[in-house]
């Protein structure tokens, strides 16, 4: 039903800039003298928009064709035809959980966005304009299309950052602007030469056009320019753990349970259909450059004195799980990269709520200042373990498919990448159980902690949909798997075939 409403996509892309638009309306039109109503209809409206998006992706999911691997909902407007230029939206099993990844966390940032009491009609604008250009990316057929709303992201995670940010805020805003741009600036350059060479930006008809190898090498050289820094990968990582730890809490939620996606996804829907020679021969630099990222950020997360520092270099490593599956090109690896990514939503997610959680109430997140909560607040030392695990791997929860798949499909390629990441896994285990022992157990030996209360009913109700999905998706893993399926067979058969004989 919904899938022959073409407008369908669209409605759902540019909802959270409707609501966007309503509070900017009411901002500029109410008297100075009413800011605090001005605060709580900006709130009320962020979340409902965000809520209606999220309504929208579940109808999206459910009425997704699984045993499909073509788009879907796809909805295309005429705009410069003359030279093959257009507004195209549709999704994929690559693509549609991301959508509602995005649809999912943002609801709960703007409820834990309660900390924000300066600015906060535009601090909304900013994350329901994020919201649209992020759900865009995702959607986008189109390589204009696609590239305004990839740049279009940072504008407002730059202002997030750079105005309700930590104290380093707008050293760190820059750093994440000027990074991710000149890493996208490359890739601009290659949309422009694939465009002269296939006559069209339409991204449906790229897919099936074959560039040359020499070309190839080159593009893929500049996509991954921009993905590598997007997701980030080893040695162009820097980024991250400053934007993190500057970022408010509800950002570093987006920042790395969405934001970071939209490199793995790149790969997904570009480097690796696209360029398929390319990305083979490359492919040993990439399992390399993962193996790096998975052991060295957990050696340095393991040495932080800031909690969310420390869960921002864990983010890195498991986006190493995430490139290596990725470029293990077998059906195994992909799944689990794809896994991997939107499990990863969920628990660095969560995490970071958990910092925000000790943080809005001590303003702190050096792990020194803590010890002992578990005495004092026992159900956020029972949910914060729970994630604990999960970024751990432990089996029954989402955490442990995604790296197991990764490691069986690398596996498949060589021994030695799946030993490698094999080593970050226990790594993992030793910074993040290491910090939670350090926070939870022992004694209260800081008596500013005396009177620290545990989670309200508020975070309550932001912990429980993410303890849900982590649990479940760890059960029952096919929730994920047989909507990829399709896509991700078709991917890998494209792929395949587009190698020399010599290459397979």
């Amino acid at each position: 039903m919904f899938g022959e409403f073409e407008a369908f996509l669209s409605i759902l892309t540019f909802v959270p800039a409707l609501g966007a638009l309503v509070i900017a309306i009411f901002r500029f039109t109410a008297r100075a003298e009413d800011q605090a109503q001005i605060d709580k209809n900006s709130r009320m409206v962020a979340w409902v928009a965000t809520m209606v998006t999220l309504a929208l992706s579940l109808i999206l999911l459910f009425s997704f064709d699984q045993d499909t691997a073509g788009f879907q909902f796809v909805h295309e407007i005429e705009w410069l035809s003359q030279i093959g230029l257009g507004y195209r939206l549709g999704v994929d099993g690559l693509s549609v959980l991301f959508v509602v990844l995005t649809a999912f966390l943002m609801p709960l940032c703007i409820m834990a966005s309660g900390a924000i009491q300066k600015r906060v009609a535009d601090y909304m604008i900013a994350f329901l304009l994020l919201e649209t250009l992020v759900i865009g990316v995702f959607c986008a057929l189109d390589l204009v299309v696609f590239y305004i709303f990839f740049e279009g992201g940072l504008i407002p995670m730059f202002i997030i950052i750079g105005v309700w940010g930590g104290q380093n805020r707008v050293y760190a805003a820059f750093k994440f602007f000027l990074y991710t741009l000149l890493g996208s600036v490359l890739m601009l350059v290659a949309m422009i030469y694939m465009f002269l060479q296939a006559g069209t930006t339409d991204i449906t008809v790229l897919l099936d056009h074959e560039f040359a190898r020499n070309a190839q090498m080159w593009m893929w050289l500049a996509f991954f320019a921009s993905f590598a820094v997007k997701m980030p990968m080893w040695p162009v990582h820097t980024w991250l753990p400053d934007a993190h730890v500057q970022a408010p809490t509800a950002g570093s939620v987006i920042l790395a349970g969405i934001l970071l996606k939209m490199g793995g996804y790149g790969f997904l829907r570009f480097s690796l259909p696209m360029f398929p020679e390319a990305s083979d021969y490359f492919a040993p630099l990439v399992f390399a450059l993962s193996i790096i990222a998975i052991i060295y950020t957990s050696l340095v997360a393991f040495r932080q004195t800031d909690i969310k520092k420390l869960i921002a270099y864990s983010s890195v490593a498991h986006m190493g799980f995430v490139t290596m599956g990725l470029f293990a090109m077998n059906e195994t690896g992909v799944q689990g990269a794809i896994f991997q990514m939107i499990s990863h939503g969920f628990i660095s997610g969560a995490l970071f709520l958990c910092v925000g959680v000790i943080y809005d109430r001590m303003h702190t997140r050096e792990i020194a200042f803590y010890g002992g909560l578990v005495h004092r607040m026992p159900v956020f030392a029972v949910i914060f373990g729970l994630f604990t695990m999960a970024n751990v791997g432990l089996p029954g929860t989402s955490g442990f498919v995604g790296e197991i798949m990764t490691m069986v499909g690398a596996f498949q390629v060589s021994w030695w990448i799946a030993t490698g990441a094999a080593v970050g896994v226990i790594l993992s285990a030793m910074y993040m159980l290491t910090v939670y022992r350090n926070v939870v157990f022992g004694e209260i030996t800081n008596p500013k902690l005396e009177n620290i209360t545990d989670i309200n009913r508020m975070e309550w109700a932001i912990f429980i949909p993410l303890i849900i999905m982590t649990l479940w998706l760890g059960i029952s893993s096919t929730m994920v798997t047989d909507i990829t399926a399709a896509s991700v067979e078709n991917l890998i058969n494209q792929y395949q075939a587009a190698l020399p004989a010599a290459a397979q």
